[in-house]
């Protein structure tokens, strides 16, 4: 398991109300179209313009003026998402808020509303009914009906082996299946993710499961400020516990097993190696959804998201490869392409900087960043696809996390420092 090596710190921080070009909840006109289980093949003319009128644009939305890269002409996603961890900025965006399965990265957001409730020491014994309901074919982490777990464990189960498993018991814990759908449901309108409808808390398809790249990124970065969630994202590898056995004297030991994180850009692949940089967050595959992935990374003081959903190319490991190259685009346009929109603030965030007496964000100033009621002056508009990228600084089995920060309500939200880790073996 991951165990801290030196801690490099620096102050980040990110601007909380950055680029509406419009209402924060979208009015009736603009609300997106009922939610289904199999999309079409393109992209609705009418989608969500929370965060900004370009994101509501079918296509892809970049400024391509003079010194800024092209995108990788090699993207195939139908939908994804460049953005600044810390101002918000979308950077650039293809059908940003068109609602697709998201698959298992819908656990970014289960992590973010359950996770809280739970101390990463409490011990749970895991009832029949607990692991009741699973979809067929869901990935697991091997966790045992009348086995105790910690909820670190759990946690672990959910961010490194996507399981399934893990995500019925700690849903057990938080009372029940439908409790957790809605508690969830509800932290989606707190984070103004509109495009999201959850059904199931695992991400396993399910008739009306819908996310989009903007919101997936959403939960991210909300994610993000949680220093369990940082952790267990950006861990690689880790024990986890086996099952009780007896030997032939009746002695009961109980052994463990490795994990490895399934996101390729974190624990690499024979065809995919380890991304610079990276620090999470979560990948997803099912059927409806295909390959799904939201990252983090972090070059040279920059901190990036990129969401990537279902590459039409299904080449294996193709998510991650498009994630790459959406990253290494991001970090060198960054500084140089004006923005296209921007990844809006939770309503506590937002309603707290409205409160009287308090001073204007860069964004109600009309700065670079902030708020306006038009799209982004400027702003082109050409087809193209997308792809995903990863986070926080690795090299040569260093895995970087983020540590320490919460959000703030007075419009400065910081990411935490950097810590880095080296995984052990």
């Amino acid at each position: 398991m991951s165990a801290p090596q030196k801690t490099v710190r620096r102050s980040l921080l990110v601007t909380s109300a950055a680029l509406l070009s419009v209402s924060l909840t979208a009015p009736a006109a603009l609300a997106a179209p009922a939610p289904k289980t199999s999309p079409s093949a393109t992209p609705p003319a009418r989608m969500s313009a929370v965060g900004g009128a370009r994101l509501a644009v079918p296509g892809t939305q970049v400024n391509l003026a003079g010194g800024v890269p092209v995108l990788p002409k090699d993207l195939t996603a139908r939908s994804w998402i460049v953005a600044d961890a810390e101002s918000g900025q979308v950077l650039a965006a293809h059908n940003a808020h068109w609602r697709l399965p998201p698959a298992s990265t819908l656990k970014m957001l289960f992590a973010d509303t359950v996770l809280p409730k739970f101390p990463r020491d409490e011990k749970h014994k895991v009832a029949v009914t607990d692991l009741a309901g699973m979809g067929a074919g869901s990935s697991l982490v091997g966790i045992k009906e009348n086995e105790t777990y910690t909820v670190h464990d759990l946690w672990l189960g959910v961010f490194l082996r996507s399981g399934n498993d893990a995500v019925h018991v700690l849903s057990a814990m938080n009372g029940g299946v439908p409790q957790t759908v809605k508690d969830m449901n509800a932290h989606a309108a707190e984070l103004q993710a509109m495009d999201t409808h959850v059904v199931s808390p695992d991400g396993y398809d399910a008739d009306g499961q819908v996310s989009s790249a903007y919101d997936l990124t959403l939960f991210a970065r909300s994610g993000l400020q949680k220093k369990d969630f940082r952790e267990y994202c950006s861990t690689v590898r880790a024990s986890f516990p086996g099952e009780t056995k007896k030997d032939k004297k009746g002695k009961s030991t109980r052994g463990s097993f490795e994990i490895q994180n399934t996101n390729r850009l974190l624990s690499g692949d024979y065809d995919v190696s380890v991304y610079q940089g990276i620090a999470g967050v979560k990948n997803g595959n099912t059927t409806n959804a295909g390959a799904t992935f939201t990252g983090v990374a972090e070059r040279d003081g920059r901190v990036l998201l990129v969401t990537v959903m279902n590459p039409e190319k299904k080449e294996h490991n193709e998510v991650y490869r498009e994630a790459a190259k959406l990253f290494d685009w991001g970090f060198k346009a960054a500084g140089k392409v004006q923005p296209v929109g921007a990844l809006v603030p939770p309503k506590s965030a937002d309603a707290a900087s409205a409160q009287p007496g308090a001073n204007p964000s860069p964004g109600q100033a009309g700065g670079a960043g902030g708020s306006s009621s038009r799209p982004v002056a400027g702003a082109s508009v050409k087809s193209g696809s997308g792809g995903m990228g990863i986070a926080l600084g690795i090299s040569a089995g260093v895995l970087v996390l983020l540590a320490a920060g919460a959000f703030l309500v007075n419009r400065r939200w910081p990411l935490p420092d950097l810590m880095r880790r080296r995984s052990r073996s």
